[in-house]
């Protein structure tokens, strides 16, 4: 078990520093006010950053997911681990236990993702210097401790029931595509699929899962971005949705997705790659049974194949 928990923490940490850029980009299309776009596009919108915020802008409000997605994949993969080896080995099976890990992982994903949105939102098209004399929140750390402080608990979970709503089905989805497509990628004349079979096994998955859930996502940053430097837009979620259907109809839900599948590929594909690589070596020499049956995902493709 313990090792399910350090090998998830590693690959979160390689998914952060692989994929933050994407995800910059991918809130500010989500949030940008449509009936005045900063950003034309995903390739626009890079552009635009690094001309008017540097480099450094697309690493906005990194520490967040750098302190929390260390702990949420850790959380994840140990949770599902654990679940998945006290089930069958099925497709349904790592739906189920994705499911339970990515539920629970809300705890530390919302707080999180509040911090990060909120970093990533301020200071839109402002020099770095010019940022420092206007910016609400200095860190990660500092806009939790703003929020709690005017806002409270409620404050800091603001956008849960959206990231429950997303990560619940997502992680599902997540795990069990990984399962079927280390299926397919699996040799017929090996047990064990191999490294390129599982970078494109974290990769798909990855863009499965966000393709399946992006809709969820796109409310829950607008509602967590909501009133950063002015007044709230929105009501509640209702109204978050109901706002954004009236003012841009039905693609407002799938503002920045491809920045997000651009992004998806190579954070899962890293991800997966090191949580399975960590487990393989440090079990590659055990024969016990009950070591044998803790191998993740990649370790468990079906005997028929």
């Amino acid at each position: 078990m313990a090792l399910d928990f350090v090998a998830g923490c590693f690959g979160g940490c390689a998914g952060v520093l692989v994929g933050h850029p994407f995800d910059t980009v991918k809130v500010r299309l989500q949030c940008q006010d449509v009936t005045k776009p900063m950003y034309k596009g995903t390739i626009d919108c890079f552009r635009t950053i690094i001309k008017q915020e540097s480099v450094f802008g697309l690493y906005k409000g990194m520490a967040s997911p750098m302190y929390g997605l260390a702990l949420m994949n850790a959380i994840v993969f140990g949770v599902q681990g654990n679940v998945q080896r006290n089930m069958t080995d099925t497709v349904l099976s790592h739906f189920i236990a994705g499911a339970a890990a990515g539920t629970i992982q809300c705890v530390v994903c919302t707080p999180m993702e509040l911090a990060k949105t909120r970093m990533q939102v301020q200071g839109q098209g402002q020099s770095r210097d010019s940022e420092k004399k206007t910016r609400l929140y200095k860190g990660s750390l500092d806009c939790l401790r703003k929020v709690y402080k005017y806002e409270g608990i409620r404050g800091i979970y603001r956008g849960n029931i959206f990231t429950v709503a997303r990560e619940l089905p997502g992680f599902g989805v997540y795990f069990a595509a990984y399962d079927q497509y280390c299926r397919w990628f699996t040799p017929d004349n090996s047990d064990r699929v191999g490294l390129v079979g599982l970078f494109f096994a974290g990769g798909f998955a990855g863009m499965t899962s966000w393709f399946s859930t992006y809709p969820f996502d796109v409310i829950k940053s607008r509602f967590q971005a909501d009133g950063v430097g002015g007044k709230c837009k929105y009501k509640g979620y209702i109204d978050c949705i109901t706002q954004s259907i009236k003012v841009e109809g039905i693609r407002c839900f799938y503002r920045g997705l491809n920045s997000t599948l651009l992004r998806a590929f190579p954070v899962n594909a890293a991800t997966f790659m090191v949580v399975t690589l960590i487990l393989r070596m440090t079990r590659s020499d055990d024969n016990d049974e009950s070591y044998q049956r803790t191998e993740m995902l990649a370790e468990s493709v079906a005997s028929e194949i």
